[in-house]
């Protein structure tokens, strides 16, 4: 049991959204977008019924792999996707402003790479 002063700060303190919870109410809004069913997605992506509703539902993790073909699934890019969900994350308005930007430049992503390559140079993938 928390006193009153744990409480308060419990209180205060900003709740925050876990990644897999924002992924999942992104992809169900747009599975009921589309007036599917758990069914019909979860069989043309190839993973269990079950599976997909814990996805939705924000209890499991969701990989890469899975991600993609759930993509697939329901017809949409991944960064569509994405650029959805970082919408619902970010409450700064500013955040919100350059995101919506980038969305309407969506499909002319750039690289960025050192000018000249040098010995001991390494770059970062990102998936």
């Amino acid at each position: 049991m928390l006193n009153p002063a744990e409480r308060a700060r419990a209180q205060a303190t900003p709740r925050r959204v876990l990644l897999r919870s924002a992924l999942g109410e992104a992809l169900r809004r747009l599975r009921l977008e589309q007036g599917r069913t758990l069914a019909e997605v979860s069989l043309a992506a190839r993973i269990s019924m079950p599976y997909l509703s814990e996805v939705e539902r924000g209890l499991k993790e969701i990989s890469s792999e899975v991600l993609a073909a759930l993509c697939a699934a329901l017809g949409i890019e991944l960064a569509e996707l994405l650029v959805s969900v970082a919408f619902h994350l970010s409450s700064d308005s500013g955040t919100a402003a350059v995101l919506a930007a980038r969305q309407a430049d969506a499909g002319r992503f750039e690289v960025a790479a050192p000018p000249t390559r040098r010995a001991g140079d390494a770059y970062a993938l990102a998936a």
